[in-house]
């Protein structure tokens, strides 16, 4: 009789393959092997984020925005996820514009020689003194506003920049287990934004075909309901899938090793914010590094360990190659120098207003700032977008 099919020391000894690893035969698409790391945009952003909070000098902040700007120009995927980044400025935009407001009419806590106009001044009781509503309006008063606000605007705009570089679903799969639960909220709520703007487009652009008004309060309230309705059938259905999909098994671990765990990430992650905090003060240079470093040591191990609760298995993960290396150098590189450079010559990063005088470019943190380009050179260009034109071949 033919021996059956799977049978014998042949079929026994057949290897299966290992988890999160493509059969074999199976190529890796090429389109895939020529994206970047999601998590190296991130890395990237948040280093020119953090270049951005030790200056106050508008002229290398509006060089960081440029950067950031021509990289997100240059290598912005077409997906609907993409177009959130001109949400992100009108947001940065809007915060310029409101704290500048505030600093009209709620005056500011610099004194200025300066007069540029006076307000009307409203009397306020005792109880609220160091406030007042309207008065004198100096340029001095403007001018700290005007900096410390577009400081926040370019810090707004590099996370701008990275939610539109960065795929979502990529970056779950990137995170490690211990984040899993948490990284969902998160990549689910940094995906309602750029779904709820393109419904919003959509919705707006079908009621102007038909001659319908897509402005004003009675054009909100009778495009806004569509876009709800969207967004709860999207939840509905997010819902679902994670739910066929086994969301939310864990593994057995021993106490021990959760409470190893527990204090790990806890302590790690204070570790962390003190040590940041120590980096972002005057005072705390001499142990903001150290304890930095240190927390983040201890934060890894928590989340390693943690790791071990989630069944979760991953296929054709992401690979962290030499360019995601050169991107996230780039952004670190970018804000050490800042921050050395704040340590040096802290004039030239941050501007007096009184007496007020015009900034200056400082020409190697302006150049340590053009570190940012490199990864409009070493990165793939994005794919080109599908003309809607042209009827899909069989």
């Amino acid at each position: 009789m033919p021996e059956a099919r799977g049978s014998g020391r042949a079929g026994l000894a057949r290897p299966r393959p290992e988890r999160g690893t493509p059969p074999a035969g199976v190529p890796v698409p090429r389109a895939r092997r020529a994206q970047l790391h999601p998590g190296a945009w991130w890395l990237w952003a948040l280093a020119l984020g953090t270049a951005a909070t030790r200056t106050t000098n508008p002229l290398l902040l509006a060089l960081l925005i440029t950067v950031s700007g021509y990289v997100v120009a240059v290598r912005r995927p077409h997906t609907p996820w993409a177009r959130s980044y001109g949400a992100f400025v009108k947001l940065a935009a809007a915060v310029l514009l409101l704290r500048l407001a505030f600093a009209v009419f709620l005056g500011s806590p610099i004194p200025g020689t300066h007069t540029l106009f006076t307000l009307p001044e409203v009397p306020l009781p005792d109880w609220a003194q160091g406030i007042r509503l309207g008065g004198r309006v100096t340029a001095e008063g403007l001018t700290f506003a005007l900096y410390d606000a577009l400081r926040l605007a370019a810090l707004l705009i590099c996370v701008g920049a990275a939610n539109a570089l960065a795929s979502p679903s990529r970056l779950l799969k990137s995170l490690p287990g211990a984040l899993y639960e948490l990284g969902v909220a998160v990549v689910v709520a940094l995906t309602f934004a750029p779904n709820l703007i393109a419904d919003v487009r959509r919705l707006r652009a079908a009621r102007r075909l038909r001659g319908r008004p897509d402005k004003g309060v009675r054009g909100l309230v009778q495009v806004g309901l569509p876009v709800l309705e969207g967004a709860l059938e999207r939840s509905v259905s997010l819902a679902a899938a994670m739910d066929a999909r086994g969301y939310g098994r864990t593994a057995e671990v021993p106490p021990a090793v959760r409470r190893t765990t527990a204090a790990l990430t806890l302590g790690g992650l204070l570790g962390v914010c003190a040590g940041t905090y120590g980096l972002l003060t005057a005072e705390g240079g001499s142990y903001g590094l150290p304890v930095l470093l240190v927390g983040l040591a201890s934060a890894l191990a928590g989340l390693r360990l943690g790791g071990r609760r989630t069944l979760r298995t991953r296929y054709r993960p992401d690979p962290w190659d030499a360019r995601a290396w050169l991107v996230s150098a780039s952004g670190a590189a970018a804000a050490a120098l800042l921050i050395l450079a704040g340590s040096l010559d802290p004039g030239a990063l941050r501007p007096g207003v009184v007496p007020l005088e015009p900034p200056t470019l400082p020409l190697w943190p302006a150049a340590a700032v053009l570190l940012g380009l490199l990864p409009a050179f070493v990165t793939p260009a994005p794919e080109a977008a599908p003309d809607p034109r042209k009827e899909p071949t069989t």
